[in-house]
């Protein structure tokens, strides 16, 4: 993902932030981050930081190795969830873990993901999985 959609914590335990727009006219959150309020049309909007913190709203599963990865894990397929943060948007990101591990109204958390290495950096990615099971 390219910089500016989410933060990655000093401490790899952390819960990383997604970066989103905020309304300062009628306080609206949008994901992608935005220069014009699709609520109010307002232009004044500002970049703010959100825990990855969620509900999922609905998930499917691709049979087929995650676009980029060269990690094992990733060969057998992945899930995407569109999940709903308590601030109002909702994102389309990858879902870690098994299939079997997910159901919709369940409560999510972010963690980063080192998908590969480009020139000898780690290119990451934002990820959900189940809030409670282990990173």
């Amino acid at each position: 993902m390219k910089e500016g959609y989410f933060t990655i914590p000093d401490d790899p335990a952390a819960v990383p932030n997604v970066v989103v727009s905020k309304c300062r006219d009628c306080g609206e959150h949008f994901f992608p981050k935005r220069l014009v309020c699709a609520k109010c049309l307002s232009r004044r909007l500002d970049a703010v930081e959100v825990p990855a913190r969620g509900t999922l709203y609905s998930y499917t599963w691709v049979y087929m190795p995650l676009f980029g990865s060269m990690r094992i894990e990733h060969m057998d397929g992945y899930g995407v969830g569109q999940i709903d943060l308590p601030e109002g948007p909702r994102v389309q990101l990858p879902l870690a873990g098994k299939k079997d591990d997910y159901r919709v109204g369940i409560s999510l958390v972010g963690e980063v993901e080192p998908l590969r290495e480009d020139a000898g950096r780690d290119v990451c990615i934002l990820r959900f999985r189940p809030a409670g099971s282990a990173a």
